[in-house]
Parts: structure tokens; C-alpha cells; sequence
């Protein structure tokens, strides 16, 4: 594949900001189960956590090659965090901006798109795994707008 230079540019600051700062302290975490706020506040600083968000929303903007790209440098230097870099990009950022609402994305999307708040990804349940035939959990619409939430959810992905 031929890269255009901005996608030369995301891959060359991911490789680098992967390679210095995540490689060298990955194995550490792991053994500790530190949760890698720092480093995600650094990769939020760097656009990572919020790639194909417009950037009216605070994002970098970029297209679906260059995600791909920072996933796979950030993946060489932490698995974990690419892991969710990954959810981060795709399902929180990625929904919301495309599906939700003005007021939700004033409330969520820059906060999202800029590392400042967390999304994850609640698919796996004891009596399923990850078999959304199977799932139970349901949503039950209230009247008012709002939904209340049934079911039990476990290994949640950041």
C-alpha cells in the first residue's frame, strides 16, 4: 500500500511515541495490572484516542488507513493499549458521532475523542461469552427518554 504523507506522519510518531514510551514499561505493567492513564493521556494529546473524529468534535480528523496504522504501532510497544485504542476509536468515538445526538456529542464527543473520558465495550456475559446470540442483557425503554439496564456484563473492555 502506498501512504500518502499524512498517514507517514501517524505512522511515524506512533512507531516512535510506541517504541520510547510504551515498549520499554509494557512488561511492567502487565505484571503489576497498572492501568496506563498516563500513557493514554499522552496518546489522547497525540490524537490517537479520537483518529477519524472531525476535528469540529476535537478529533485528528484522519481517515480509517491512518487508525489502522496508529493501532499496529501502538499494538508493537503495548497489546493492551492498542487494545484500547482500538475500542476507544471504533465503538465509543465511532457511535457517537454518527449516530448521537448534537447534545450528546457536546456532552461526550470531545471528551472522548480527546482521551479526558473513557468509553468501553460491554458484549461479554457469563452464560454467553461472546456469542451475541446468546446475550440476555436487554435495555427496557422507561417512557421518559431513558432506558433502564438488565443483565450481568463481565471482562469489560476499555
Amino acid at each position: 500500500m502506498i501512504l500518502n504523507e499524512a498517514q507517514k506522519m501517524v505512522q511515524d510518531m506512533m512507531r516512535d511515541f510506541s517504541q520510547s514510551k510504551l515498549k520499554p514499561t509494557a512488561a511492567e505493567r502487565d505484571k503489576t495490572a497498572r492501568f496506563p492513564a498516563e500513557e493514554l493521556k499522552e496518546l489522547g494529546a497525540l490524537g490517537a484516542l479520537g483518529m477519524t473524529v472531525s476535528e469540529e468534535w476535537s478529533g485528528a480528523g484522519m481517515d480509517y488507513v491512518s487508525l489502522v496504522l496508529a493501532i499496529e504501532e501502538i499494538a508493537a510497544g503495548d497489546g493492551a493499549i492498542s487494545t484500547i485504542e482500538s475500542v476507544q476509536n471504533s465503538l465509543p468515538c465511532g457511535i457517537t458521532q454518527r449516530y448521537g445526538t448534537e447534545e450528546q456529542k457536546k456532552k461526550y464527543l470531545t471528551k472522548l475523542a480527546t482521551g479526558e473520558m473513557l468509553g468501553c465495550f460491554c458484549l461479554t456475559e457469563p452464560q454467553a461469552g461472546s456469542d451475541l446470540a446468546m446475550v440476555r442483557s436487554r435495555a427496557v425503554p422507561q417512557g421518559d427518554g431513558t432506558y433502564k439496564i438488565f443483565g450481568t456484563k463481565i471482562f469489560i473492555t476499555y
